[in-house]
C-alpha cells in the first residue's frame, strides 16, 4: 500500500461525499445538500488528503487561524483503509501546517470517541455547542 498525502490537492464535491459515505461520517454530514458540501470545501482553511492512486481514501478538513487554534471539523478514512495509520498521519500532516502554539480541537464522532485518547488527545470538560436553529438565550 503506497498512500500519498497532500495538502495542496483539491478534491471535488463528489469525491468528498463519496469518501464521507465510505467512512460512515456521512451519517452526520449534509451529503444530500450540494450547496453546503461546496461551502464546506470552499471555506476550509486546510485540507489534508490521502490517496491510493487516483482514489481518495482519507481527508482531514480544518478551519484555522494557523497560529492559535485549528478546528479539525472532518477526519474521514475509507472503512476499507482504517486501522492502517492513515487518520493519524492526516492529523500529523495537519499539525505540520500549524504554528507551534496552535491547539488542535475536534468533536469526536460517537464511533470514534475511543480513538482520540489512544493517539494523544486530551478530553476537554468544558466544550459547548449551540446547535443550528437554536438561539442564544
Amino acid at each position: 500500500m503506497d498512500i500519498q498525502y497532500h495538502t495542496d490537492r483539491a478534491i471535488s464535491e463528489a469525491e468528498f461525499v463519496d469518501l464521507l459515505r465510505r467512512s460512515t461520517l456521512a451519517e452526520r454530514r449534509p451529503v444530500d445538500d450540494p450547496k453546503c458540501i461546496q461551502a464546506m470545501l470552499r471555506h476550509a482553511d486546510l485540507l489534508c488528503t490521502a490517496w491510493d492512486g487516483p482514489r481518495l481514501v482519507g481527508v482531514a478538513r480544518s478551519v484555522t487561524d494557523f497560529e492559535y487554534c485549528c478546528y479539525l471539523s472532518d477526519l474521514a478514512v475509507d472503512q476499507a483503509y482504517q486501522k492502517r495509520g492513515i487518520g493519524k498521519k492526516l492529523i500529523e500532516l495537519t499539525q505540520s501546517k500549524l504554528g507551534a502554539r496552535a491547539n488542535l480541537i475536534l468533536l469526536a464522532a460517537p464511533k470514534a470517541v475511543d480513538y482520540y485518547p489512544k493517539i494523544g488527545f486530551d478530553a476537554h470538560p468544558s466544550a459547548w455547542i449551540l446547535p443550528s436553529g437554536k438561539r442564544v438565550l
